[in-house]
């Protein structure tokens, strides 16, 4: 809406004028603020970068992980995954690029391990990574990456990965949705991903 003001001898008047209709705007508002039951399918995104001064997307494919670091603020929603919660993971501003189970977490980098090509479990750390998680560059000196382990249901390459207008994004590491945007989601990816209810 813009107002405008008018003076007209010794009156004054405030005129509005609607780009969009106000019953429209009102029914916009209230969808938005329509919280629905979650439907117990977890949000996470991924801070791929694709220089390796970062995280990177393949190393998570790898090594069945998705990661946050940075501070407490980045960290903390990686604590609403549950052991048996299913993810969808989005690389914001990229699109969705996999589906899988939480096995545990979340763990300090240092203390996060994998199997390495001779059969040994070895810290991640001590691996040829595609990125850095060790100390990535967006991450402020002192606060370090946590990961949480996870069972791939079905990944995609960042050069595929699935993006369409009209699906959920958050800000937040991990999140527990409660929109219509996101069942919407989930329920497109579970069809583009092959992926069965439940």
């Amino acid at each position: 809406v813009f107002f405008r003001f008018f003076r007209d001898e010794e009156r004054d008047y405030l005129s509005r004028a609607w780009l969009i209709d106000p019953s429209v705007v009102e029914a916009k508002v209230e969808e938005k603020r329509e919280k629905l039951p979650w439907n117990g399918e977890y949000y996470v995104s991924f801070g791929h970068r694709e220089d390796g001064t970062s995280r990177h997307w393949e190393d998570a494919r790898r090594y069945g992980f998705v990661s946050a670091g940075g501070g407490d603020w980045y960290v903390r929603t990686l604590k609403l995954l549950e052991p048996g919660g299913r993810i969808w993971v989005n690389i914001p501003g990229v699109g969705y690029v996999g589906v899988g189970t939480v096995i545990d977490g979340p763990v300090n980098v240092g203390e996060f391990q994998v199997q390495s090509e001779n059969g040994k479990m070895v810290p991640i750390s001590s691996t040829k990574l595609q990125g850095n998680i060790v100390k990535p560059g967006d991450n402020d000196p002192g606060t370090q990456e946590h990961l949480v382990r996870v069972k791939w249901l079905h990944t995609v390459p960042v050069d595929q990965a699935v993006r369409e207008k009209g699906f959920f994004g958050n800000q937040n590491s991990a999140a527990k949705p409660r929109t219509a945007k996101w069942v919407h989601t989930v329920d497109r990816l579970k069809s583009l991903f092959g992926i069965a209810n439940g």
